[in-house]
């Protein structure tokens, strides 16, 4: 960067334009591309319970297979050994089925692929229990991690012998595991020292520096950075559920893990047509271990608002026709889920659900402000969706007034249906102004929408609020899934964010969508974070979130309309102010091809002083991060040099910028 004398003015009053929520930007989680099992929830294993189905079909016609075994098998391969999933005694009645292993020599055992196998770090502890019961065994067993025939890591116990008279007997074991090498695709393998017959249930194996003992460190550290002021959980779709059977249901994720039901998620069946109606992804299911309380903790741990989403009688209106009719018995209970969740989150300790909540380990309320009713939503004669809001806000408004309540304008900002739903809320606050408090928006579209529609909010009616619930730019240029998150969506996510940040008095909530991608486990992208077993690395998009975040301020300051020039020049700009320290944060894109010369003054005319940089960008815009370059596309830091002219600026083509300034002084007039 350097300076000189600008050819393009860009125009910052000191005048405030409106009030920036503190927790305007924030998060979406949902358990898409191993986002929960196999990415932020720290569990190691999969199908730990031996409860996994392998999931087949496509819309209204939705079927699975048991195939409890998913994961696991004998080893090493040429001992005498046989594994069977068997019912009968469970250690839970809601995951009913458990592993029955005879080893007919010593040293027989099994082991689970963990994904894409056991990553350990050298030094590094790991917890591991599971549940056993002796048949016809009595003697050790020895768990480890192992490479090629190496063991980076073990411990063993002595297995007790069981009681026949006592079918439910089950014991639960612990080992600290301790590494002594780096291991990568390691193999975790069960061993019995002699021949004979033992069951075992629900493994785990867990890094003991998880976060609150749930959260994969690196990820939740990803999180932290971003300072977000809510998170919007735990999902969308999966809310839904491709059939109702398998929505997600909150109740049965405050169970003890081993009695949390084991469920498929639908987007194990995402995009099968071409493939006999059987994804790759056939085996990704859900183990619940990160519930609602757990999503709670994450808010706490984090600082930010919960935001969960409610079901409202409707299976995922892309994917099924199943629906529960407003009215029925059936219905009256989605209602009250809604009540019981508020009183989980937030009830006095001796109350029905508070009680649970503190049984948990969590005496204090969360302080749950919001609820999202459905998503992704709309009306239709079949559908009744408004029918079915308007009955959830009488039901939750009856009891908790202060509740507010998140509405959906549909899966899209285009359609009729999006035209309809906004026409139906601005119809409703005529007369009852607490009916919703913001409409969810989702934007899925190509980098050009956002530049085109960097004025979207403008003109939009005060009266009703928008949250901007799921964004992301999809650029055309590539089929390569980690490459979707090039520098140029991030460019263009960060142009449009600037008329949404201009626009803070009616968008009072943003987030990205979605949040988490596992390499080689996904199935939808671009997203915000990629991860492997190992490690993780942040997109441009992830720092443009950042960006925005985290240097948000608390007022947004005039443009007097100058921002629209600009924007001809492929030039977008949004200034806020810190009310408490007086600093201004301008955020600028240069999405041209050629640097960009800019003087930044207040309307008299005088120069801000730019005090401090950080950059993104400056290079092609199909530049993507990777696990080899993961900080290929990251935030610079650049400080203004002593005597260099105040108020000029050049960026990089293809840069996002926020520049931290000095507001000038004003004159003072003397009489």
């Amino acid at each position: 960067m350097y300076i000189r004398r600008g050819n393009m003015k860009i125009t910052i009053s000191q005048r405030k334009r409106a009030d920036i929520m503190p927790d305007m930007m924030g998060l979406f989680f949902e358990d898409i591309n191993y986002a929960a099992d196999g990415g932020l929830y720290a569990e190691m294993l999969e199908n730990r319970a031996f409860e996994f189905v392998d999931c087949y079909g496509d819309k209204a016609d939705y079927y699975t297979e048991f195939d409890g075994l998913y994961g696991w098998e004998c080893y090493p391969k040429e001992k005498n050994a046989r594994m069977r999933c068997v019912m009968g005694s469970p250690v839970a009645e809601e995951n009913p089925h458990y592993l029955r292993f005879t080893a007919e020599e010593s040293q027989a055992g099994f082991k689970n692929q963990a994904y894409d196998g056991i990553v350990l770090k050298k030094d590094a502890q790991y917890e591991v229990s599971f549940y056993a019961r002796s048949i016809s065994y009595q003697g050790r067993i020895q768990i480890s991690v192992q490479k090629d025939g190496i063991i980076a890591a073990s411990g063993e116990t002595e297995l007790l012998p069981g009681k026949k008279q006592e079918p439910h007997n089950w014991k639960k074991y612990h080992l600290l595991l301790t590494a002594k090498e780096d291991v990568k695709g390691g193999d975790f393998a069960v061993m019995l020292e002699q021949t004979g017959v033992v069951e075992f249930d629900f493994f785990s194996m867990m890094p003991k520096d998880a976060v609150c003992g749930i959260f994969r460190r690196d990820l939740f550290e990803l999180l932290k950075d971003l300072q977000p002021g809510f998170i919007r959980f735990p999902g969308g779709c999966i809310i839904e559920g491709n059939t109702l059977s398998n929505r997600y249901r909150f109740k049965e994720t405050l169970k003890p893990v081993e009695h949390r039901r084991s469920n498929w998620n639908r987007w194990a069946v995402h995009l099968v047509n071409e493939n006999g109606y059987h994804s790759v992804f056939s085996h990704y299911n859900q183990t619940l271990g990160m519930g609602y309380y757990e999503f709670f903790l994450l808010c706490e741990a984090l600082g930010a608002k919960p935001l969960p989403v409610l079901n409202v009688g409707l299976a995922c209106q892309y994917q099924s026709y199943e629906m529960v009719q407003p009215g029925t018995e059936a219905f009256g209970q989605y209602l009250q889920d809604a009540l019981d969740l508020i009183e989980f989150a937030n009830g006095a300790e001796d109350g029905r659900w508070g009680s649970v909540r503190v049984a948990m380990g969590h005496k204090e309320p969360f302080h749950l402000t919001m609820l999202g009713i459905g998503n992704e939503q709309w009306e239709t004669e079949k559908s009744g969706f408004f029918e079915r809001y308007r009955l959830f806000e009488e039901c939750i408004h009856a009891k908790y007034p202060e509740i507010r309540l998140i509405g959906s304008a549909g899966p899209d900002i285009t359609s009729e249906r999006y035209e309809k739903a906004w026409k139906y809320y601005h119809g409703a606050v005529k007369t009852q102004k607490n009916y919703v408090y913001a409409v969810d928006e989702h934007y899925y579209v190509e980098p050009d929408w956002f530049y085109a529609h960097t004025d979207f909010y403008d003109e939009y009616p005060r009266d009703v609020k928008v949250f901007a619930g799921e964004y992301a730019a999809h650029p055309g240029h590539t089929e390569l899934m980690e490459q979707k998150n090039c520098l140029g969506g991030a460019l263009a996510e960060a142009a449009f964010l600037t008329g949404v940040e201009r626009n803070a008095d009616v968008v009072v909530l943003a987030s990205y969508a979605p949040l988490f991608a596992r390499l080689g486990f996904t199935q939808w992208a671009p997203d915000m974070i990629w991860f492997d077993g190992e490690t993780s690395y942040a997109t441009p998009n992830y720092y443009v979130q950042k960006m925005f975040s985290c240097m948000k301020g608390t007022s947004v300051l005039d443009t007097l309309g100058e921002e629209k020039k600009t924007q001809m020049e492929q030039v977008y700009y949004n200034p806020v102010r810190d009310d408490a320290t007086g600093a201004v944060y301008c955020k600028i894109v240069n999405a041209s091809e050629k640097e960009k010369q800019l003087t930044i003054c207040d309307e008299t005319g005088k120069p801000y002083q730019v005090e401090r940089v950080w950059l993104l960008g400056g290079m092609e815009k199909e530049a993507f991060n990777s696990l080899e370059k993961p900080d290929r596309v990251a935030i610079r830091e650049m400080e203004q040099k002593a005597g260099e002219e105040r108020g000029v600026i050049t960026l990089e083509k293809n840069t996002f910028a926020v520049l931290q300034l000095i507001a000038p002084v004003p004159e003072i007039s003397l009489c």
